[in-house]
């Protein structure tokens, strides 16, 4: 073919070509990967297919909401379904293929429909209960023992969530004057950054498990949207392995999320998890209460039945006990009396040994001391005498490098008549790197050339082998 196109050309026909192949609009399963609204009120979104086993992306387009569609599709969507149009959902749209010169190939979104979102959602979270159950962790989290008395506790919330305050007062403000010792870990509990966020205190917390009886994530109400972030695998997960029991209470009346199931205990607002810690602290002091009036009446029955028997051996253990104390302190005299006469012995004895260590000790450290000064003497001379002779050395290989060096300087080697060529200042080592008609420049010892190159020849190196072969024969 020998037309020529120009660029719009072909682009004009690639859009009139897509345009009669598929003039009709159509219904397309897609996740959201990306998604921004820009100040016009348009909504730009990428729209991604991947593998339900797989990580790999399968197909990616762009995808485009006219500002005046926008605006009724949001709210007919967040309306629906509860979730708001974000990155990671699932949605089956309404398209037409758009393809421009400038932009490329879009789809241009008219419609969405919010029950086929629901219905993904819905399987998604039985999908993640199948999966916490398959790998047997479902209930890991509710078979850990609840602390009798949990007082420790750390907070898993926003320190300005309206929940987060309404729990703390409930706590402090209890009618029996108990006191809680909180920690709050931050950490968002709306939006994309939950699911991290939550993961993140949660490790945090498992790394000082021991100075806490328990953990809770608590929020005050909220959207539908933001409460789906609870029916994620990887919360739900974390707490399964937490060490400690988890609690939440999380602000919602009519769904139970995944995290809910596999929490130690489940409460439907942070001021009820705050009302059950208290009534267990309650439970435990009217348990010890009970326990105690329980001793104290064992107590007296024990005393009142045994209070003669006491009395009865008491009389029968004084005249026993007067006699044995006779025998011991006799036989406690014996015994003073032969320990100070081996005493007296043993101090006769030991003044005798000190002088005849001394007089041991004395030669034995002159002998040491003069042995060890012959050797200290001997190997100061032999590190003078090696000291001397590895300088010396050193010295004569330092004046043999500076020579050359001398002879290698290249304004020593220019002088001996050598030249250096350069093209636009890169030195030229063979003729490949040059063309006829080069300027090129030879540095000299005293001054610069400028030359045209009006022909090359190949290396001399190959050229004078011939010669000397020629010679030869």
């Amino acid at each position: 073919m020998t037309e020529k196109l120009s660029l719009t050309e072909l682009q004009l026909i690639i859009r009139d070509s897509l345009y009669l192949a598929l003039p009709d609009a159509y219904w397309v399963t897609a996740e959201i990967s990306e998604l921004k609204e820009n100040n016009a009120g348009h909504c730009y979104l990428e729209l991604i297919e991947k593998h339900p086993e797989e990580k790999n992306v399968r197909a990616r387009v762009k995808a485009i909401i006219w500002r005046k569609r926008y605006g009724f599709l949001r709210a007919f969507f967040e309306n629906a379904t509860g979730e708001s149009l974000r990155e990671g959902l699932k949605i089956l749209v309404k398209t037409k293929v758009e393809y421009h010169e400038i932009y490329g190939l879009s789809l241009i979104i008219s419609d969405i429909d919010p029950a086929f979102t629901i219905g993904e959602m819905a399987m998604k979270r039985q999908l993640v209960i199948k999966k916490l159950e398959q790998e047997g962790v479902f209930s890991m989290n509710k078979e850990i023992m609840f602390p009798a008395v949990p007082q420790r506790i750390a907070v898993i919330s926003s320190k300005n969530a309206a929940g987060y305050s309404d729990f703390i007062n409930q706590l402090k403000s209890n009618s029996f004057g108990y006191i809680f010792y909180t920690a709050l870990i931050e950490s968002s509990l709306q939006g994309t950054e939950t699911e991290q966020g939550i993961m993140n205190a949660l490790d945090r917390i498992a790394l000082n498990s021991h100075l806490f009886d328990l953990v809770v994530i608590i929020r005050g109400g909220g959207s539908q949207s933001d409460l789906n972030w609870f029916d994620s695998y990887n919360i739900a997960y974390h707490v399964t392995q937490f060490p400690l029991p988890v609690i939440t209470g999380i602000g919602h009346d009519k769904d139970v999320s995944v995290t809910d199931m596999v929490a130690n205990k489940s409460l439907k607002t942070p001021t009820a998890v705050a009302d059950f810690l208290i009534d267990s602290v309650n439970s435990a002091e009217n348990h010890i209460i009970d326990i105690g009036s329980e001793i104290i009446d064992a107590s007296q029955i024990i005393f009142e039945k045994n209070k003669n028997r006491i009395d009865a051996s008491a009389i029968k253990l004084f005249p026993l006990a007067q006699i044995m104390m006779s025998h011991v302190k006799d036989k406690l005299s014996s015994e003073i009396i032969e320990i100070i006469n081996i005493g007296k012995e043993f101090i006769i004895r030991a003044g005798l040994i000190p002088s005849n260590q001394e007089s041991k000790l004395a030669s034995a450290a002159k002998s040491y001391s003069s042995g060890k000064e012959v050797t200290l003497r001997r190997n100061g001379q032999r590190l003078i005498a090696g000291s001397v002779n590895y300088l010396s050395v050193n010295d004569v290989m330092l004046k043999n490098l500076g020579n050359t060096l001398q002879l290698l300087n290249p304004e020593n080697v220019l002088q001996r008549g050598f030249s250096i060529t350069s093209i636009n200042g890169r030195i030229i080592k063979n003729s490949d790197q040059i063309s006829k008609d080069d300027q090129i420049d030879t540095q000299l010892f005293e001054g610069t050339l400028r030359s045209r190159v009006v022909g090359k020849k190949g290396r001399l190196r190959e050229e004078e082998t011939k010669r000397q072969k020629g010679l030869n024969t």
